[in-house]
């Protein structure tokens, strides 16, 4: 099932490009567009709290993709087929998660090659630095059981559109760009619980670079939760996807 994704790289290379070439593109924007334009604690470079952010941002961009990829197979009866095969049930689910993972693999370091080139840097060991890619992959694999799921739910690739429209509030709801103290109060409290800013906030202190800092429990605490929360969404999403894709024939 993973050389089956592979094969679809293959026959559709555009499709993969604009998916690796968008986050930089959004990097670079933020980092010269608006970057000179923002304040960091204590006087720091902004890039080194951009980058960071812009990795966990990352992780959450190919949702939709997953989501499309579901549909389109359950659409097209693929799915079905493959279901009726002497083969493990979870290869289908676990094939498409592993392909994915790949390419996240493939955007991360293209992204960090980007952030190097722009003049970010690292500054704690480099088994911090693994284990701040550990937990940005983590993330990733959380992100996509949830596409997995709301793919199987959604069914049919239009309705795809309407999880988009709510991806990108979440996504930007984080301590990614500025610092949640900056916002209202409600609005900092939600986007300090955001997980995607638990492991922006963990990247950052892994990494050693300078962060937005906060008062909260969560902001103190954010290698633990950005290890809880992928994990539970996980413990959330994983079994109803089974679940889900169990009961497709019934």
């Amino acid at each position: 099932m993973t050389r089956r994704e592979f094969a679809h790289w293959a026959r559709q290379p555009v499709q993969i490009i604009v998916g690796l070439v968008f986050p930089v593109m959004m990097l670079l924007m933020f980092a010269y567009f608006i970057g000179g334009g923002m304040t960091v604690p204590r006087g720091g470079d902004y890039k080194e709290i951009l980058v960071p952010g812009m990795l966990a941002l990352t992780m959450a961009f190919g949702l939709e993709a997953t989501m499309i990829a579901i549909t389109q197979d359950l659409n097209k009866g693929v799915i079905d087929r493959f279901r009726s095969m002497p083969m493990a049930a979870s290869a289908v689910l676990v094939g498409r998660s592993a392909a994915d993972m790949l390419q996240s693999v493939l955007s991360l370091l293209i992204m960090i090659g980007v952030g190097l080139a722009m003049g970010w840097r690292w500054h704690g060991t480099a088994g911090e630095a693994l284990l701040a890619v550990g937990l940005l992959l983590l993330l990733r694999l959380a992100m996509l059981w949830i596409g997995i799921c709301l793919g199987l739910v959604a069914g049919r690739p239009e309705l795809v559109q309407a999880v988009q429209i709510l991806v990108w509030p979440v996504a930007f709801l984080s301590n990614t760009f500025s610092s949640p103290e900056d916002m209202p109060g409600w609005l900092g409290a939600i986007a300090e619980w955001n997980p995607m800013s638990a492991t922006a906030a963990a990247v950052r202190e892994l990494f050693a670079n300078p962060g937005w800092g906060g008062d909260s429990w969560v902001a103190q605490h954010s290698v633990l939760m950005a290890v809880v929360w992928p994990v539970v969404l996980i413990a959330v999403f994983f079994p109803l996807a089974v679940h889900r894709f169990r009961g497709l024939s019934r």
